[in-house]
């Protein structure tokens, strides 16, 4: 007996329409093709006001397997931000790909589909940005891999503050000679826990996952399941010592030096007097001051290495 449509499993697939070239209209098309073998229905969403309409219908969520995010980091945390309690499949179309890349994920439509099939899961810690703003809308944001306050979030917003579509690695060559130029490197405090005194810093980063833009090896020893934040505090703050800290990362010996702080934490505060951009899993996110914190196992994500459930 056939079932008919309306009876299986469906997968929603989130396609960001900036990111990605048309060469991987292939890629999404593998996705589909492998999820119909799979007796699993497809529905490719653009717009993501008809994808939160559709899950709203109660028999449809009933029958919804994940939600895909077919794009970068962003669209990634788009999806989990919106709906934390459904699980989320990832086929990698941006131009870092961090949380894809940490999970071994392939820019293949037919193994995502496979793992999707298959139900291969595990649960990967979260972690929350909160701005401490006064003002009373200010909203949380979760995000899956990294966050950073200054150097490199400077560039990131100045890239995407002039973005017109699919950003490139390309895109942030004036965004980094606009920062080398001109970013002031204001000083930061960062309290750890419920520490009384802050440390004092120019550059913060706060790793979840061992994963940072052109494969720095900032955390290499960060786990993603751990309940842990891996921070590390750059005290200096100038051009010269960024470029220091540059070359000692790519040779891992930056956490030997004497003026980086290498740490754990479930949550961090950072304040400042001027306002200093901050970052998160590549995408701007608003300026200082803010709260970062923990969310152990509250992402429920498709791998490579997830158990059959």
């Amino acid at each position: 007996m056939i079932q008919s449509t309306a009876a299986k499993p469906w997968v929603a697939i989130q396609r960001n329409p900036m990111s990605g070239a048309g060469s991987q209209r292939e890629t999404l098309l593998q996705l589909i093709r492998e999820l119909h073998r799979h007796e699993i229905v497809p529905r490719v969403f653009a717009d993501r006001a008809q994808l939160a309409r559709w899950i709203q219908d109660p028999q449809k969520r009933g029958r919804l397997r994940c939600i895909v995010a077919a794009g970068g980091d962003g669209t990634a945390a788009d999806v989990f931000n919106r709906y934390p309690d459904i699980p989320v499949a990832l086929l990698p179309m941006g131009t870092e790909n961090l949380l894809s890349r940490c999970l071994g994920i392939e820019c293949s439509g037919e193994v995502v589909g496979r793992m999707i099939a298959e139900n291969r899961r595990r649960r990967l810690d979260l972690c929350e940005l909160n701005h401490l703003s006064a003002d009373p809308s200010s909203i949380r944001q979760r995000f899956a891999v990294v966050a950073s306050a200054g150097f490199d979030a400077d560039i990131i917003h100045r890239a995407h503050a002039a973005r017109t579509g699919h950003i490139t690695r390309l895109a942030y060559l004036q965004p980094i000679c606009d920062t080398v130029q001109n970013y002031p490197y204001p000083p930061m405090r960062v309290w750890l826990d419920d520490a009384t005194e802050p440390h004092v810093c120019r550059f913060v980063v706060v790793m979840n996952l061992p994963a940072y833009a052109l494969g720095l090896p900032i955390a290499a020893q960060a786990q993603g399941d751990d309940g842990w934040l891996d921070v590390r505090l750059f005290e200096g703050g100038s051009l010269l010592q960024m470029l220091r800290y540059f070359t000692a990362t790519i040779v891992r010996q930056h956490e030997g030096l004497s003026d980086v702080v290498s740490v754990r934490a479930r949550r961090i505060r950072i304040e400042s007097d001027v306002a200093v951009p901050m970052q998160v899993d590549g995408d701007p996110a608003g300026f200082t001051p803010a709260e970062i914190r923990i969310l152990p196992g509250a992402l429920d994500v498709y791998s490579p290495q997830g158990d059959v459930r």
